[in-house]
């Protein structure tokens, strides 16, 4: 059905405007609403509906912008802001695996000569930049709004992985990116411990991360049994002509780099590695959300460029939710420090993406009233 430029106005503030507050809600308060898969939904029909109606595309746009960590009143603001050197864009993604040909066909109307891949695993946790000078940790950001971050230094020398100083053979200034998450036992024992606190648990991981890593007493942090995944370096007249020898050689350095990298030959090559990962993903003892594919050769990447958001040469492909069905034994209510009242299901335990899940929680009575949900139902878990 076509639609008018004024329907299509009307729809983009609306999915604007929505995109705003789950964003706000995942960023910064490490409480989604949605699910990944739900938000590249509404994401992508609002790129659709930009690219048809390219009069009504503003630079403010969520498909413009990066989805920041920032918190936006001065009153809250926590830590001291600092400019990244070098842009913290975000990776475009598809749930698609046809979608990968066609990335790969972009790759090639601009490069006419053999393309390797290097695949990654897509640690689910939260984004941090390392600058290292004079072979020294000189700080640590967030993504922030992707131009400006939250130095959390004093949290990241509580991550015993992360190393504070490093061999003399490395450059004598360079960044290195990656992500910070929290490995599925450490997860497990803080929900055990903040259920017997009668604190309102985390969701998941990725949450636990991000929300621990912006905690005001490192050692807080120390205790949280945060790990690190480093992807990325950067800097000027690094000796490297390949991302996978700059991480081979970073790794040296003693960072720490994921030993599931992979060159891939050719985009097949790529398919049967998400493939391979999309089953035993479930078998590691860290959450994961997807595979990213890059570029391999870094003058190649330079080529390619950058859109607004996000580097031509990479893309993440996302894996679908894992599911399981379980029962609902009874429900409870837990109040949070704010007064907040949570209710909470208690369900069968199930084993869900490498850890035993037995509580959900329901948001608030409206939420349980839409689910129209009773004891001994049985219920999908997410």
């Amino acid at each position: 059905m076509s639609i008018t430029q004024k329907q299509a106005e009307i729809r983009i503030k609306e999915l604007r405007k929505e995109l705003f507050f789950h964003n706000h809600q995942y960023y910064v308060l490490n409480q989604p609403d949605i699910s990944d898969f739900e938000y590249d939904l509404l994401m992508n029909e609002l790129i659709t509906l930009e690219k048809k109606f390219p009069k009504l595309l503003s630079g403010d746009s969520p498909s413009q912008v990066v989805g920041s960590d920032l918190q936006t009143e001065s009153r809250t603001r926590e830590f001291a802001r600092e400019r990244h050197r070098y842009p913290m864009l975000s990776l475009g993604n598809t749930y698609n695996l046809e979608e990968l040909f066609t990335f790969d066909e972009r790759i090639r109307k601009i490069i006419d000569e053999k393309v390797i891949y290097c695949c990654e695993l897509k640690f689910d946790g939260t984004a941090i930049c390392l600058t290292y000078q004079n072979h020294k940790l000189r700080r640590a950001l967030t993504r922030g709004d992707g131009t400006v971050g939250d130095n959390v230094t004093a949290n990241i020398l509580n991550i015993k992985t992360i190393p504070v100083t490093i061999p003399d053979d490395a450059p004598s200034e360079f960044e290195i990116r990656g992500e910070i998450y929290m490995p599925f036992a450490a997860f497990d024992k803080l929900n055990t411990e903040r259920e017997e606190d009668d604190e309102a648990t985390f969701a998941n991981p990725r949450n636990a991360a991000a929300g621990s890593l912006k905690q005001l007493d490192s050692n807080i942090v120390k205790e949280r049994g945060l790990d690190c995944v480093l992807y990325h370096v950067l800097g000027e007249n690094l000796p490297f002509k390949e991302h996978f020898e700059a991480l081979r050689k970073a790794s040296s350095w003693g960072f720490p780099v994921s030993d599931y990298m992979k060159l891939c030959n050719t985009i097949e090559d790529v398919i049967e590695y998400v493939k391979d990962w999309d089953y035993k993903r479930k078998f590691l003892p860290f959450p994961t959300d997807g595979i990213v594919i890059k570029v391999n050769n870094l003058a190649m990447q330079r080529k390619l460029g950058f859109t607004a958001k996000s580097p031509r040469w990479a893309t993440a492909y996302k894996f679908k939710p894992e599911e399981a069905l379980s029962r609902l034994l009874s429900i409870d209510y837990q109040v949070g420090r704010t007064g907040a009242v949570t209710p909470v299901a208690n369900l069968e335990p199930v084993q869900l993406s490498g850890t035993v899940v037995k509580r959900a929680t329901l948001h608030n009575s409206d939420q349980m009233e839409l689910l129209d949900i009773h004891l001994n139902d049985y219920v999908y878990v997410e």
